[in-house]
């Protein structure tokens, strides 16, 4: 009988540490493990199982080479499935706490159908959830997981999803003609505000940040008022606004990427299958 090599699953893990924390060093770090045994693990995939090299180093920074790439997208899918799997067949009364993080902004839009597909399969784990802004979050280091919006190009942790950004009023506000632009956006750390600033300065364009708030219902509320104008994730804006773009003189924004980070010190069974929830859910 043929023999087909392996790859070990902990191979794998690290593998995917390294290329969502962009290095060894740091990915050495998130797996509490030293440098030298991380870069040997790594050694030991490239020259003895894959047997073709899955990094390109320049000092201390690592890039994917092509197989690495697709390497990457298999290793995904097997810890998924083996975490899968082993809940399925082990934990089918699995307990135990989750902290997961989350800008305010997915909750509504994303949030309800994860958690109640989870819950159906594991009715007697706890979820805490905890809504701040990406810039605090990325600060923490008591939750499990975390979902927050990079800028493209700065992404860490695994893609959920791109989403474009764009700007939004009440539907016949007619606030694109102002002179002076109000608008209404998340509170001085965030991504999306310091985006659509810039690219009003770029294009010279007069505004005022005129409401702010915490909370995304706050500022669909004031903008759903006819007071102010927002920027936000095209998914995430009501039905009963308009969306605007450089047709009525606007800038044109970028896309937002949103990835779900892993603190893998503290991860558990049911962490990794609320990760998988979280996954499923994001990207339909």
């Amino acid at each position: 009988m043929a023999h087909f090599p392996t790859i070990d699953s902990e191979l794998l893990r690290t593998f995917t540490v390294i290329a969502d924390q962009g290095g060894f060093t740091r990915a050495a770090d998130q797996l509490n493990r030293t440098q030298s045994a991380v870069s040997m693990q790594m050694k030991r995939l490239e020259e003895d199982v894959i047997q073709r090299p899955l990094f390109s180093r320049e000092g201390r920074h690592v890039q994917l080479t092509a197989e690495g790439e697709m390497l990457l997208g298999y290793a995904r899918r097997i810890l998924r499935l083996q975490g899968e799997a082993l809940n399925s067949l082990r934990t089918p009364d699995m307990v135990g706490l989750v902290r997961i993080g989350t800008p305010d902004d997915y909750v509504a839009r994303f949030l309800p159908g994860v958690l109640a597909r989870f819950a159906h399969s594991f009715p007697l784990v706890q979820v805490e959830m905890h809504c701040e802004p990406s810039a605090q979050l990325l600060q923490r280091h008591d939750l499990d997981l975390t979902i927050v919006t990079r800028e493209p190009g700065k992404e860490i942790g695994e893609l959920l999803r791109q989403e474009q950004l764009v700007w939004a009023q009440a539907s016949g506000a007619e606030l694109q003609h102002r002179e002076q632009l109000p608008l209404a956006m998340f509170n001085g750390d965030c991504f999306c505000r310091h985006w659509a600033c810039n690219a009003l300065e770029a294009q010279q364009r007069n505004y005022r940040v005129a409401y702010t708030s915490p909370s995304l219902s706050a500022i669909f509320a004031v903008v759903g008022a006819g007071l102010a104008i927002t920027a936000q994730p095209r998914s995430l804006i009501p039905d009963s606004m308009q969306v605007l773009g450089p047709e009525h003189g606007l800038p044109e924004m970028p896309q937002a990427s949103i990835v779900l980070l892993r603190d893998t010190r503290r991860s558990s069974a049911a962490s990794e299958s609320l990760a998988a929830h979280v996954i499923e859910g994001f990207r339909h």
